[in-house]
């Protein structure tokens, strides 16, 4: 019998990607996290913890989407801190971050996985 594998190592659907509007957010609980989805004007996704560290609120979501030097980020709309879609990095603050989730789109739906671990900048 083979073991299943945990709710941190399954994909989890939680949308059609043609639903997300480009440059705009959404919401998810994906393993029983709250999860803020984006994808960018180039078709992209990422997956972002919902939380802003900075306001104590799950704004992210809510955040303005965009580029700075070649880096996409999300603003959050609570304190205008921004976060790297990629790392979940903040831009102004390199040692505070948010979680950032794996992401796919297989078949027309957006898939979310486990907390990605992201190396120390």
């Amino acid at each position: 019998m083979t073991p299943r594998p945990s709710a941190a190592e399954e994909w989890q659907p939680v949308c059609q990607f043609s639903d997300l509007e480009a440059e705009r957010g959404a919401t998810a609980l994906v393993h029983g996290q709250a999860v803020a989805i984006f994808r960018t004007a180039d078709d992209r996704v990422y997956a972002l913890g919902n939380h802003d560290p900075f306001a104590k609120a799950s704004v992210i979501a809510r955040g303005i989407v965009g580029t700075r030097g070649g880096v996409p980020f999300v603003g959050s709309p609570a304190h205008r801190h921004a976060f790297d879609l990629r790392s979940g990095r903040c831009l102004e603050d390199s040692h505070v971050s948010v979680p950032v989730y794996a992401v796919k789109v297989v078949d027309g739906i957006v898939l979310v996985g486990s907390r990605k671990q992201v190396d120390a900048a």
